[in-house]
């Protein structure tokens, strides 16, 4: 019997699969109780007229449309992978645009679209820990854009409840129908221009450490238990 994955990268199946996933993002959208917390942030840099980065865990993706309520157009960086392209276009319907690459690969092309897109003027989202992980453990990519562009990083999490946890490698958040939701946006991370390799390294731990300590604030205001960093990768810095 086919499995799953290879089901759904038949044509059919993949377009019914993403307009599920679509709908139930409008439901639970609908339905739910949301509190967005912090949006007077991206909203006094979009009325300055500056673009930044948004960046948010993997496993914390797929409500990203109830955050960006903003005029400007959100460009989301989408591995290759078959899971990313489902994502892709299951949010497309939903105004976000898909910018190709992965973060997590330090993939030139990728970094190069995203500087792009920003010094357009587009603001661009990036998971730090995709589109494989390890889970909550944060790739430099995301860094190196904003150095390149000039521009912020504005953290974003959410966390629901009632919801269910994945038993994928980024415990993939899916929240149920009438949940209770909070969405926060943090503070700004400011990444200089004439950053060096030290710089970028120590930028990335404060990035990651500011991803993490949102995420668990907002799992345990919600009572839920918070879901943890994968062990941090062999040789990695501490």
């Amino acid at each position: 019997m086919a499995s799953l994955k290879s089901i759904l990268r038949q044509p059919a199946p993949r377009a019914i699969a993403c307009w599920l996933i679509g709908n139930y993002i409008r439901l639970c959208r609908a339905t739910g109780r949301w509190t967005v917390e912090g949006a007077e942030v991206p909203e006094r840099l979009i009325a300055e007229g500056n673009s930044f980065l948004v960046a948010l865990w993997h496993g914390r993706i797929l409500m990203l449309t109830t955050a960006w309520t903003f005029a400007p157009r959100l460009s989301m960086v989408i591995s290759q992978h078959p899971d990313g392209q489902l994502i892709s276009r299951a949010v497309a319907p939903l105004g976000i645009h898909t910018l190709t690459g992965s973060s997590s690969r330090g993939g030139a092309t990728a970094l190069r679209t995203m500087v792009r897109a920003l010094r357009s003027g587009e603001c661009v989202g990036v998971t730090p820990d995709g589109p494989r992980g390890p889970r909550m453990r944060a790739n430099p990519g995301i860094v190196h854009a904003a150095r390149m562009a000039g521009v912020p990083i504005l953290p974003l999490a959410y966390s629901t409840a009632p919801s269910r946890l994945a038993r994928s490698w980024d415990r993939f958040m899916v929240p149920l129908p009438f949940c209770r939701g909070i969405i926060r946006w943090d503070a700004p991370i400011e990444v200089p221009t004439d950053a060096d390799a030290d710089a970028v390294a120590r930028i990335t731990a404060t990035m990651e450490d500011r991803l993490t300590v949102l995420t668990r604030s907002l799992d345990e205001r919600l009572g839920l238990i918070a879901v943890e960093p994968a062990p941090r990768p062999a040789g990695a810095g501490a």
